[in-house]
């Protein structure tokens, strides 16, 4: 996932040479050990078997290439401990990040209604 804008200050210079890492650590490979909720296809290993630049497993009405993206496991930009971080693909970060995400989609929906509002 692209970081936003908002976030980009929250992330450190080297962030680069960060994700690199987590790319070569990985074997260009999601590293989603079911963490995501989702019932992998198992490659033997119980890991997750999409590859980057790969045509997704998951989609079959069409091609999806799997793009694979830096996780922060505890959500915290600043965290970014190569054993916090993981390799996923976009549909495990998307589902790993889902309550993330709501409590997220909540706190603005309430900071824009405002507490006359609720």
């Amino acid at each position: 996932m692209p970081i936003s804008p908002a976030n980009r200050k929250r992330y450190p210079k080297n962030w680069k040479e960060i994700r690199a890492a987590v790319r070569d650590r990985s074997g260009n490979r999601c590293e989603c050990l079911g963490e995501c909720g989702r019932k992998h296809i198992w490659n033997g290993d119980h890991r997750c078997v999409e590859v980057n630049g790969a045509l997704a497993s998951w989609r079959t009405d069409r091609d999806v290439v799997v793009v694979l993206t830096v996780a922060h496991l505890d959500h915290t930009p600043e965290h970014n401990d190569m054993g916090n971080l993981r390799h996923f693909c976009q549909i495990c970060h998307l589902r790993y990040d889902r309550e993330h995400h709501a409590r997220s989609r909540s706190r603005t929906r309430d900071a824009k209604l405002g507490p006359t509002m609720l």
